[in-house]
């Protein structure tokens, strides 16, 4: 979907994917719980609270900075939204995991409504520095959720279907709303894994048992989403990133694949990333990234079939949103004649 048109901010899109309704003077945010150290944004998950913390505090949230035009909204671990009637639209917000070690006076909102928008922000600290949750953090050793932190604003939005523009019908599995959010905005099935966490103690098993669902059902097709590695490229740790990967290709990509061969149906996998999140930067980049299709049933070695970032010397062959317009459209042919 072209950004130009379609995309009215990131929030939105998220509230979809947590199932809230949007009336049209709403405007959502995106509300991290993040941690401030020394005047520095030290981390964007607040040490990757749990979803039973991060619930508890915007609770806490909710109960003193609430009313009838905000209304604080749960989600999953670190990701929760806001709801916001008739808010500010126009102020320039700066993603947390964009500017992880800086100071926050430099990267608050800026722009019309900004200061409302400070204003929630700060009185958040008082209401979390005297949560019993964060009590409990700091004793085991845990960072504290120090403040929210409010960015990704936007109106309602609306996408086509996927149905309409392919003729194709799936589902989406996903921890992040952003994900299901997009899946649900176009008509994909998007259930709730309960077990999804978005980082590495997610149930794989948990998400690759619905994929297995709707595969059943009739779906076309499944996106299943992993979120772990990115999260650990945020944090700078290389040696999670590594274990990320190993248990995505353990966990997903060989039992996925093990799956789609046992049907003995013709099947496609694609394993594909968005993005690249580098633990030297912390932050997304915008080099090209590898894409591999494997089509079945068949046989493969993995030893003669390396997947990595290396593969053909780095060199991009072409755009992966291309490649999968192609397959899109090519798969969109197939079923119109076999009909």
């Amino acid at each position: 979907f072209d950004p130009r048109r379609y995309y009215t901010g990131r929030a939105p899109i998220e509230a979809a994917g947590a199932g809230l309704e949007m009336a049209p003077e709403d405007v959502a945010f995106r509300c991290n719980l993040i941690t401030v150290r020394d005047g520095n944004i030290a981390d964007h998950s607040a040490g990757h609270i749990t979803t039973p913390e991060g619930v508890e505090m915007m609770a806490a949230i909710q109960q003193s900075l609430g009313t009838d035009d905000l209304r604080f909204h749960p989600g999953a671990g670190y990701r929760h939204l806001l709801l916001w009637r008739n808010g500010p639209t126009a102020t320039a917000t700066i993603p947390p995991h964009d500017v992880l070690g800086q100071r926050v006076e430099y990267n608050l909102p800026r722009g019309g409504g900004a200061a409302a928008i400070i204003r929630l922000i700060e009185a958040s600290r008082e209401i979390l520095q005297k949560h019993p949750v964060n009590a409990a953090r700091q004793r085991a050793g845990k960072p504290p959720a120090t403040q929210i932190w409010l960015w990704g604003q936007g109106r309602r939005t609306e996408l086509p279907l996927f149905s309409d523009l392919y003729g194709l019908d799936g589902g989406v599995i996903s921890a992040v709303d952003l994900v299901r959010g997009i899946g649900r905005l176009t008509g994909l099935d998007a259930p709730r894994v309960p077990g999804a966490t978005g980082f590495l103690d997610t149930d794989y098993a948990g998400k690759l048992d619905a994929a297995r669902d709707l595969l059943a059902a009739g779906k076309n097709f499944v996106f299943l989403h992993i979120e772990a590695p990115d999260e650990c490229g945020h944090m700078g740790d290389l040696k999670l990133k590594t274990s990320a990967i190993e248990a995505f290709d353990r966990e997903i990509v060989g039992p996925a694949w093990r799956l789609l061969q046992e049907s003995g149906r013709p099947c496609r996998l694609v394993v594909a990333t968005d993005h690249r999140t580098p633990v030297a930067v912390r932050g997304h980049t915008i080099e090209p990234v590898p894409l591999l299709v494997c089509d079945g049933p068949a046989r493969l070695s993995a030893a003669e079939q390396p997947f990595d970032e290396f593969v053909n010397g780095g060199r991009a062959q072409g755009l992966a949103f291309d490649i999968m317009q192609k397959m899109l459209t090519t798969a969109h042919e197939v079923k119109h004649e076999s009909n």
